[in-house]
C-alpha cells in the first residue's frame, strides 16, 4: 500500500511501476513468512514417523509427486476468471478492458462464497474419501445449503451493484458511453457466480478425491473452453464495442456454466444429481430469468424470489455439523 501511495504522491502513471511495486510486496511478504516461520516454529527434534500419516508421506519423492497437481493446478487457476478480460483488451482495446474489469471487480468479490465453502469442505471431504456413504452425505448436504444462498446472492448482489458500482466509478462506465454499462455486463456475470456456487461441492469432491491429477485436468479443461468461446464470441463481435463487451460477459458465463456440468460428470456425482434435478432446474432456469430481468430493467427479475424456498434447508444445514 505505501508503495502505490509514493507513485500516487509522486504522480506516476506508468502501469509497469504499479506493477512492479506489486511484484515488490508479494516478495517481501514472502521473505517474512519465512523469517517469521523459522523464528517463531520450532523444529521437532524427534524422529517422526510420517509414514503414519498415509502413503503420500514415506518419503519426500511421494509427497512432492502429490503435491504436484495442485501447484500446477495453482499455477493455472488465475487464468480460469480473467482469459475474457485479455482477449477484450487484446481484440477490442484497454478501454474496453477496463470497463469490463470493473464488472468483475463486484463478481469477483462475490466468489469469495464458493471459495469460503470450498476451503471449509476440503478437508471434510478430505477424511472421508473413503466413505462413499459419508462422503456423498457431506456433498447432498453442502447442495444444500448453495442452494439456499443462492437466491441472497442473486437479489443482494444485484442490489448492491445497482446502487454502489455508479457512485464508485466514474459515470461513463455504468451510462454506456464507452460500450456497455458495467451494471448490466454485472447482472449477466451474476448468472456465472450462481454457476460457480452451485459447482462448488463437486469440484470440491474432484480436489479431495482419490486422484488428484482429476482436479488439474478439471481445471485444465475449464481453461481451453473459457479460451476457445471468448475467441469465439468476443472475435465475432469485436467491431462493436457494444456487443464486443456483452459477448465477453456471456462467455465468461457459460465458461462457469461448464465448470458446472464438468465437475459434476468427473466427481461422478450424477447419481446424487438425479433424485435432485428439479432443484438443479428450477435454480438455473430461474436464475437466469431473473439475471436477463436485472440486466434489462423488467419485472423478470421477481422470478428468483421463488428460489427462497430452498433457504429454511440451508439455514437448518448451518445449524448442524455438515458431516
Amino acid at each position: 500500500m505505501s508503495g502505490y501511495l509514493l507513485l500516487y504522491y509522486f504522480g506516476v502513471n506508468s502501469v509497469g511501476s504499479y506493477a512492479l511495486v506489486f511484484l515488490i510486496g508479494a516478495l517481501v511478504g514472502l521473505i517474512m513468512a519465512i523469517l517469521f516461520a523459522k523464528l517463531y516454529l520450532q523444529s521437532s527434534v524427534e524422529v517422526s514417523n510420517w509414514s503414519t500419516l498415509g502413503e503420500s508421506w514415506i518419503d519426500n519423492k511421494s509427497l512432492l509427486l502429490q503435491s504436484l497437481p495442485f501447484a500446477i493446478t495453482l499455477g493455472v487457476l488465475p487464468y480460469v476468471v480473467r482469459i475474457e478480460k485479455f482477449i477484450v483488451a487484446g481484440t477490442m482495446g484497454v478501454e474496453s478492458a477496463a470497463l469490463f474489469h470493473v464488472a468483475q471487480i463486484a463478481w469477483l468479490a462475490g466468489l469469495v462464497v464458493p471459495q469460503a465453502m470450498r476451503a471449509a469442505l476440503l478437508p471434510i471431504l478430505g477424511s472421508f474419501r473413503h466413505e462413499k456413504y459419508r462422503f456423498n452425505g457431506v456433498i447432498n448436504k453442502s447442495l444444500d445449503l448453495c442452494f439456499g444462498l443462492l437466491p441472497v446472492g442473486l437479489f443482494g448482489g444485484a442490489l448492491l451493484i445497482t446502487f454502489i458500482l455508479p457512485s464508485a466509478f466514474p459515470q461513463q462506465y455504468t451510462d454506456g458511453s464507452i460500450g456497455a454499462s458495467a451494471v448490466q455486463l454485472f447482472m449477466i456475470l451474476l448468472l456465472g457466480w450462481c454457476f460457480t456456487l452451485i459447482a462448488t461441492p463437486s469440484y470440491t469432491a474432484l480436489q479431495a478425491g482419490k486422484n488428484p491429477w482429476k482436479f488439474t485436468i478439471f481445471i485444465g479443461c475449464v481453461v481451453m473452453f473459457a479460451t476457445i468461446i471468448g475467441f469465439v464470441l468476443i472475435g465475432y463481435f469485436a467491431d462493436s464495442k457494444n456487443y464486443g463487451l456483452y459477448a465477453a460477459a456471456i462467455a465468461s458465463t457459460t465458461s462457469s456454466a461448464f465448470l458446472l456440468f464438468s465437475s459434476l460428470h468427473l466427481a461422478r456425482l450424477w447419481n446424487l444429481v438425479y433424485p435432485r434435478r428439479i432443484e438443479f432446474m428450477a435454480s438455473i432456469i430461474l436464475a437466469a430469468i431473473s439475471c436477463y430481468g436485472f440486466a434489462t430493467n423488467s419485472i423478470l427479475a421477481l422470478s428468483g424470489t421463488a428460489l427462497f424456498m430452498f433457504t429454511p434447508r440451508a439455514w437448518q444445514v448451518m445449524k448442524t455439523n455438515v458431516y
